[in-house]
């Protein structure tokens, strides 16, 4: 009986019956318990694990019903033959090695994380609270599938005194994240419609095209933005854009190329620009970048925008502004939509919103975001000459030029192995271009304040900088 020579804890929550019976299991699916091998009788495993018979009884039965023992009347108990049992995958087998292999980084340097720290829980449990009351039952309810009237007013009012948007809370649709919102304007458009997208850019509409038949292409970026005349020599209908501040690289685009676009898409009917604003809120120098749907005379950009940044990503709240030809065909084509976003949600925001606690929030984390950045340029100044900074003028990310001799590979997998994770540029390029000297885009907002300078000393030796130096300049 040594197979089944398992030990009991009488001390556990699960019961001895259970704890026999997964035994006796693994031991058939792992094959240490051969098929068609007679297990003991009830009365002999019994004495054997000093347990009732009712107990091996219990184990026994919830084997047979499970088809890994049969019963032979006056023989006994058997394991099933293999045929029976071809379909079973070991307990060891290799999904259990595929489960939870992400590597745990001491330092994640995501350019799509915020700092958690100085979220303003009292204030969100307040609003919680007012909202979640019997006399709010109708939030039990179904809303308008636009999502709550209250949060759009909310939204409108923000982004024409923020951003210079110019809309009405009819125009504005919510959902539950961008992917959510850019499938609903995806299907607004026709199969034929052919998209531009920034190379390299934030390629989230490139994904979700890829179950559709449309073609995209990418544009180049420079200094001032994407390439105008390549738009030109295109049949695109649709551009997705980032003009006030590009991923990755954190230019503006600059105003004559704006002015380009915004005629571009008046030549036809059917064009449109798609501007996603994903992190305006936080510009450090200068005034505020408008918004290019504020310059727009001619009703033909979409305006996208999130609260994943300003507030957190798990409140999953996005919206787009349509221009109205396209509302109408909205309301025509995809009015069954129900909002995706929680009733209940929606409405602990605007309260946030209405109260002026939004605001508030914004302006605390632009300071706690200028201090992060500032000490990171302070970290990396040492090593200008061969590290050189774009991009520190707004956002939550920078990308760092190295010209340390390494490749975007080396300077990616050195890292790692100092147990941080960096992202090169070639990750978010269309084609996938290693630029030399290469480039990394490190996003620093993620990072506790008090933990950003032993991380970016990490980083820096891993990439072999001279630790001596470091510690001459005061590091």
């Amino acid at each position: 009986m040594d197979m089944l020579a398992c030990n009991l804890n009488r001390m556990d929550e699960v019961p001895l019956y259970e704890q026999l019976y997964s035994h006796i299991k693994t031991e058939i699916i792992n094959g240490r318990l051969p098929f068609g091998t007679k297990l003991p009788s009830k009365r002999k495993l019994a004495e054997f694990l000093h347990i009732s018979q009712n107990t091996v009884e219990t184990a026994y039965e919830q084997l047979c019903a499970e088809g890994y023992v049969e019963v032979i009347p006056r023989k006994g108990y058997y394991i099933q033959t293999s045929e029976d049992l071809e379909y079973t995958q070991p307990v060891n087998a290799p999904v259990e090695k595929t489960v939870n292999n992400k590597k745990d980084f001491l330092f994640h340097f995501h350019p799509s994380q915020i700092d958690t720290e100085n979220f303003p829980f009292e204030k969100w449990r307040k609003y919680t609270k007012n909202t979640i009351d019997i006399s709010n039952q109708e939030l039990l309810l179904l809303g308008d599938p636009q999502g709550e009237y209250e949060l759009r007013c909310e939204i409108a009012h923000y982004l024409y005194h923020s951003r210079g948007v110019r809309c009405v809370p009819e125009q504005i649709i919510i959902g539950a994240g961008l992917e959510i919102i850019l499938q609903q304007l995806i299907l607004l458009f026709d199969k034929k419609t052919v998209y531009g997208v920034e190379d390299p850019g934030y390629h989230l509409i490139l994904r979700l095209l890829k179950g559709y038949p449309n073609d995209v292409y990418p544009l180049e970026v420079d200094e001032e933005g994407v390439k105008v005349d390549r738009i030109d020599q295109s049949n695109i209908d649709v551009l997705y854009i980032t003009p006030s501040h590009h991923f990755p690289y954190g230019t503006v685009l600059s105003v004559n190329r704006r002015t380009r676009l915004l005629n571009w898409a008046q030549e036809t009917e059917n064009r449109y620009i798609i501007e996603d604003d994903y992190d305006s809120e936080f510009r450090y120098s200068g005034k505020t970048i408008p918004s290019l749907q504020s310059l727009d005379a001619g009703d033909k950009v979409i305006y996208l925008g999130s609260f994943s940044k300003s507030l957190i990503p798990s409140i999953r709240v996005s919206y787009m502004v349509l221009p109205l030809a396209l509302l109408e065909k909205h309301k025509e084509e995809l009015s069954f939509y129900h909002s995706t976003v929680s009733r209940i949600d929606q409405h602990i925001l605007t309260q946030f919103m209405r109260e002026g606690d939004f605001e508030k929030h914004l302006n605390r984390m632009r300071k706690v975001y200028r201090r992060k950045l500032e000490k990171v340029l302070e970290l990396f100044k040492p090593h200008h000459q061969q590290i050189t900074i774009i991009g520190e003028r707004s956002g939550l990310h920078i990308v760092l030029i190295v010209k340390n001799g390494m490749n975007e590979e080396d300077l990616i997998l050195r890292a790692s192995n100092a147990n941080i994770k960096i992202y090169g540029l070639s990750s978010y390029s269309i084609q996938h271009k290693k630029e030399s000297p290469p480039k990394i885009i490190l996003g620093f907002a993620g990072i506790p304040e008090k933990e950003l300078e032993k991380a970016i000393q990490l980083l820096l030796v891993s990439w072999g900088f001279d630790k001596k130096k470091e510690v001459q300049n005061g590091y």
